[in-house]
């Protein structure tokens, strides 16, 4: 038994997980921190989220499907961890002093854009550092593009009001 388990492992599946987890860690990770602002949480429901990924095992028709997915998956995941009672929100502040946060290129941007109410922090990051178009995102997040597009508006606005206090 032993055996087919090991040949198990060694099919093409599992280097094919292997492979997302590698392109998508990251960004995942870093969605998981902006919605639940601590680290345990975030790592918590980044293993959840590719825990999801190999139950489901869905066949993705292509790389923007695969990542838009994941995405979704993610921002579930963690609306899903928000509404629990137990759910307790540490200091943003916490986020420059992660372990590796080098590794995820945290900037005062981004600290600023996680700051940000949650509906303007996902589009500002979905659309910045993710480099998805309105409309794609209006589709991940299951809403209007025109809601995505004010959202879009008023977070700059936002962002641009926190950096002109602090200069």
């Amino acid at each position: 038994m032993d055996e087919q388990i090991m040949s198990h492992s060694d099919t093409p599946i599992s280097s094919s997980i292997e492979n997302t987890y590698a392109r998508h860690f990251d960004m995942v990770y870093r969605i998981c921190y902006s919605y639940l602002k601590n680290a345990a949480d975030a790592e918590d429901a980044t293993a959840d989220v590719f825990v999801r990924l190999i139950a489901k095992s869905p066949e993705f028709q292509s790389p923007e499907h695969e990542k838009s997915w994941i995405i979704r998956v993610t921002v579930n995941v963690c609306k899903d961890v928000l509404k629990h009672w137990w759910h307790d929100r540490a200091n943003i502040d916490d986020y420059e002093h992660l372990h590796g946060a080098d590794e995820y290129h945290v900037d005062e941007t981004l600290c600023k854009i996680m700051s940000m109410p949650p509906r303007y922090k996902e589009v500002i990051y979905l659309y910045y550092y993710e480099g998805y178009t309105t409309n794609e995102i209006a589709s991940m997040l299951r809403k209007p593009r025109s809601t995505i597009r004010n959202h879009l508006r008023e977070a700059r606005i936002f962002l641009q009001g926190v950096i002109e206090n602090e200069e």
